[in-house]
C-alpha cells in the first residue's frame, strides 16, 4: 500500500504562476479565462487556498499541462503535451502554413504581440466542442 502524499498548494501555486507566465497572461487575464475572480488566483498562486477538482482541471486545461505535473511537479506517464512541443510547427510545409506565415511577416511587432496573445486566450477553449 503506498503511503498518503501530502499536496503542496505553495507548490502548486508556484507551477500555476510560472505556466501561466510562460503563456505571457497576466493574473487577471488567466482568472477571466478560467471563470475565477483575479484574486481567488492569486490565493491559489500564493498556495493560501486549495482547489476543487473541477477548478484544477480548468487550470490545467488553460496551462496545457497534465494533473500530475500541477499537483506533483512531474509527469507519470510522460504525456505529451503542447508546453513539450516547442518549435513544432518551425517549417511551413501546407499551403495554409505558408498563407498564415506571409500573414504574420506583414505585421509590426505591436500587431504581433496582440495576435499572441490571441492565440494564447483562444488555446483553452480549442477543441472543447
Amino acid at each position: 500500500m503506498e503511503k498518503n502524499v501530502e499536496i503542496d498548494n505553495k507548490a502548486i501555486g508556484q507551477r500555476i504562476r510560472e505556466e501561466r507566465g510562460k503563456l505571457g497572461l497576466t493574473r487577471e487575464e488567466f482568472a477571466e479565462i478560467i471563470g475565477l475572480s483575479d484574486y481567488y488566483v492569486g490565493q491559489l498562486e500564493r498556495g493560501e487556498r486549495q482547489m476543487s477538482l473541477p477548478v484544477l482541471v480548468r487550470v490545467a486545461n488553460c496551462l496545457h499541462v497534465s494533473l500530475d505535473y500541477l499537483i506533483f511537479g512531474k509527469t507519470a506517464y510522460h504525456a505529451y503535451y503542447v508546453h513539450d512541443a516547442r518549435n513544432t510547427y518551425d517549417t511551413f510545409d501546407s499551403k495554409k502554413d505558408i498563407e498564415l506565415n506571409e500573414l504574420l511577416n506583414k505585421c509590426s511587432p505591436k500587431e504581433l504581440d496582440l495576435v499572441k496573445k490571441l492565440i494564447k486566450t483562444i488555446l483553452p477553449y480549442v477543441g472543447k466542442n
